[in-house]
C-alpha cells in the first residue's frame, strides 16, 4: 500500500489549503451576515457565488467526479483536498462544487444516467448553475432498510406517476434545487432488493410539494438549501426520467453511497483538525486555578487522544481511498463501513471536549463548535446509522 501524494495532488493540497485561509474562512462572517439579512431566503448567497467564481477560475473545481466530466482524480487523489474543505463545511465544499447531495447525485447522472438526463441536469449541475435534492428517506419507515422505502412509482404508459412522503431531502428547500432524484417501488412484488427505482422529478412538475423545512439541533442549513420534507402527489413524469432500468434502484443507492460515504468521513477529519486547533488554541490562552488550562494534565490527554485518534483514522480513511482505487468499491466496503462508524464518533468526541474547554462559549453561536457538534453528530444517521454497519460489518467478519 502506498499513500503518498503524487505531484498533482500536492500541488492541490497547497492551492486548496490557501484558498481556505486566505477565502474561505475570512468569509465566514460575510455568510453570516448575508444570512442574518435574508433569513427567509433559501437560495445560495452571494459569497458564495463570488467564492465559485474565484475557485473555479484556479481549477478548484468538480474535485470529487472522476472521468470526463469531473477533475479526473482518483480517491486517494482528493481526500487530503476534501479534508481541507472540512474546516468550513458551509463554505468550502460549495466554493469548489463538491458539496453534498449535488456530489452524490452528480455521480449518479454520470455512471448511468442517459446522454439526454446529462444533458438536461448533469452538465448544469457540474456548472453550479443549478442545485438537487436526494429524496430517499421517509418519516412512516425505517429507511435504513432501504427496502422498506414506500413511495410508488407506477408506470401509465409513456410517463411514470410518484406518489409518497419523503424527508430529509437536502438541498430541497432551495429554490436552485431544480431536479429531485426520487427512489421509490416500481415492483412491491419482485425480489427484495429488485422492487426499487430511481427516477428525475423536475421541481416545478405539478404534485411536488416542499412541505417544510427540518433541523438539526436547531440549526437549518439554510447556507446549504436546507433539508426538507416533500410530498409527490400522483406526479406524472416522462418514461424516459427513470434511471437505469426497472428494479435498479437499491443497486444505484449502493453506488451512491459508497463515495458518498469516504466523502463524508475525508471531511470530517477536517472538522475534527478544526475542532482539536481550537481546542488548543483555548487551552493554551485560558487560566483557571492560577495556571492554563494546557497545563491541566486531563487537558492534555484529550489534545493528545485528538492526535491520535485523527491520525490513525487518516490512515484508515487513505487505505479505503486506495482499496476503492485499485480494488474497486465492492471489495472495499469492509473498511467504507469502518470509517463511516469509527471517524464520526471519534471527531464528536473531539467536537465536544472543544465545547467542553470553551465553557459557555462552545455551545454559543460564537464559535463554530455547536454547529460543528450538530453536523457531526447527524452524520452518524446519514447514510445509514451506526448500528446498521455495525451489523453489517461484524456479520462479514464472523463469516470470516
Amino acid at each position: 500500500m502506498d499513500f503518498s501524494f503524487d505531484a498533482k495532488t500536492t500541488d492541490l493540497i497547497s492551492r486548496a489549503r490557501r484558498f481556505l485561509d486566505e477565502r474561505v474562512l475570512p468569509a465566514e462572517p460575510v455568510l453570516d451576515a448575508q444570512l442574518a439579512a435574508s433569513p427567509d431566503t433559501w437560495t445560495v448567497r452571494p459569497i458564495v457565488r463570488e467564492l465559485q467564481h474565484e475557485a473555479r477560475a484556479e481549477g478548484l473545481w468538480n474535485l470529487f467526479l472522476p472521468g470526463e466530466h469531473g477533475a479526473g482524480l482518483t480517491n486517494l487523489q482528493y481526500a487530503p483536498v476534501a479534508e481541507i474543505t472540512g474546516w468550513s463545511t458551509r463554505l468550502a465544499p460549495p466554493a469548489f462544487n463538491c458539496a453534498a447531495p449535488d456530489t452524490g447525485n452528480m455521480e449518479v447522472l454520470n455512471d448511468f444516467g442517459t446522454p439526454a438526463q446529462q444533458r438536461a441536469w448533469l452538465e448544469p449541475l457540474l456548472r453550479a448553475e443549478i442545485r438537487s435534492a436526494f429524496c430517499m428517506t421517509e418519516p412512516d419507515v425505517a429507511s435504513s432498510d432501504a427496502t422498506n422505502i414506500a413511495t410508488r412509482i407506477r408506470r401509465d404508459g409513456d410517463h411514470y406517476v410518484i406518489s409518497g412522503r419523503k424527508w430529509w431531502s437536502t438541498g430541497a428547500m432551495n429554490p436552485d434545487a431544480a431536479i429531485f432524484i426520487v427512489m421509490g417501488k416500481t415492483d412491491p412484488e419482485a425480489p427484495r432488493h429488485r422492487q426499487q427505482s430511481m427516477i428525475l422529478v423536475p421541481r416545478d412538475t405539478p404534485g411536488v410539494h416542499v412541505v417544510r423545512p427540518l433541523t438539526v439541533f436547531g440549526y437549518d442549513d439554510r447556507d446549504h438549501g436546507g433539508h426538507a420534507e416533500v410530498v409527490f402527489d400522483d406526479v406524472r413524469v416522462p418514461a424516459a426520467n427513470l434511471i437505469g432500468g426497472e428494479g435498479d434502484g437499491f443497486a444505484i443507492a449502493q453506488a451512491r453511497l459508497g463515495p458518498g460515504r469516504i466523502h463524508h468521513c475525508m471531511r470530517a477529519l477536517g472538522t475534527g483538525e478544526r475542532a482539536l486547533a481550537l481546542l488548543t488554541a483555548r487551552a493554551n490562552e485560558r487560566h483557571a486555578f492560577g495556571r492554563t488550562l494546557a497545563d491541566q494534565g486531563v487537558i492534555r490527554e484529550w489534545i493528545a487522544e485528538g492526535r491520535i485518534a485523527l491520525e490513525s483514522l487518516r490512515l484508515l480513511v487513505l487505505k479505503t481511498a486506495w482499496l476503492m482505487d485499485t480494488v474497486g468499491n465492492r471489495q472495499a466496503m469492509t473498511e467504507i463501513q469502518a470509517i463511516k462508524i469509527a471517524v464520526p464518533r471519534a471527531v464528536q468526541q473531539i467536537v465536544d471536549r472543544a465545547i467542553q474547554v470553551h465553557g459557555g462559549a462552545g455551545v454559543s453561536g460564537d464559535t463554530p463548535l455547536a454547529e460543528m457538534y450538530a453536523g457531526i453528530r447527524s452524520l452518524r444517521l446519514a447514510d445509514g446509522p451506526d448500528e446498521v454497519h455495525l451489523n453489517s460489518l461484524g456479520r462479514a467478519q464472523a463469516r470470516g
